[in-house]
């Protein structure tokens, strides 16, 4: 029997919008390419696509078209660099932000025609609780809360953990915290979260370290390029490339967990081979 690789899952969330969830999509994606890992980006997002536009691709094909049975996931994933593709969302389309669970379910198994073609698969979700967003976070292995300098982001990040925790006895998150002036901004971010969790849920925080507030950011998303493409040697780029080696080094889960996850065929292999 052929030893099928495990796939890291990661998807990338925040609660709310405006903390810059697409940016650190993009960017962590495009520091893993850069490793030389096969990534893929999957724009979760479903009726409000931006990712393709932020890095400029003009995409034909998208998930609607994978659902509608018209074409396969691989057939809409377009190239964003080497070792990186994009499957880009739908925009305007508000039927898409309403997917039944068979639909999530249908989508989250299309992914298996293409696991033996990458190593990270990085989800960025939509903002907020939604069906959807709960049903992406769940089916990835690592979760990575974004969070930056709002108050309502992290009550946001709050509400994102403790629905996933009661209703779904999720007890794992690593945070991001994003824009931030100083190091120290951002740990204490951290601490502010960390702080409400451990009072009242039973969940485990990981903290991952912060991305610089950097005006080249701004720029990159001006250029549609990821800045770490657009401004590779600046502060926010050279954050990335950190996060990135964080990430590489963390364990790929190589057992099933019980519930809808992507590549879920392969950890049940897996699971029996070992």
């Amino acid at each position: 029997m052929k030893q099928t690789h495990p796939v890291k899952v990661i998807a990338v969330t925040g609660g709310k919008g405006g903390v810059g969830k697409t940016n650190v999509s993009v960017n962590l994606a495009t520091a893993l390419s850069e490793m030389g890992q096969r990534v893929v980006l999957m724009d979760a997002d479903l009726g409000l696509a931006n990712v393709d536009v932020m890095l400029g691709l003009r995409a034909q094909r998208n998930i609607s078209d994978v659902l509608a049975g018209s074409c396969s996931l691989k057939e809409v994933m377009v190239p964003a660099g080497d070792n990186f593709w994009i499957v880009p969302a739908a925009s305007g389309t508000q039927e898409m932000t309403a997917l039944s669970a068979h639909e999530h379910a249908e989508l989250i198994h299309a992914f298996n025609d293409i696991a033996d073609e990458l190593d990270v698969l990085v989800i960025d979700t939509a903002a907020g609780i939604s069906d959807s967003v709960v049903s992406f976070v769940r089916a990835a292995q690592e979760v990575l809360v974004v969070v930056c300098d709002e108050p309502t982001s992290i009550t946001d990040a709050y509400a994102l953990i403790k629905l996933l925790n009661r209703d779904y006895q999720m007890t794992r998150f690593r945070v991001l915290a994003n824009m931030v002036r100083t190091e120290s901004e951002g740990r204490n971010m951290f601490n502010k979260l960390l702080t409400v969790t451990d009072r009242f849920l039973d969940v485990t925080l990981q903290y991952v370290g912060s991305i610089p507030y950097d005006e080249t950011v701004r720029k990159a998303v001006q250029r549609q390029k990821a800045v770490l493409k657009a401004f590779p040697k600046d502060k926010a780029a050279l954050a990335y490339r950190q996060l990135a080696n964080k990430v590489d080094s963390w364990p790929v889960s190589s057992s099933p967990r019980g519930h809808l996850e992507f590549f879920v065929e392969r950890l049940v292999q897996g699971a029996r081979a070992h």
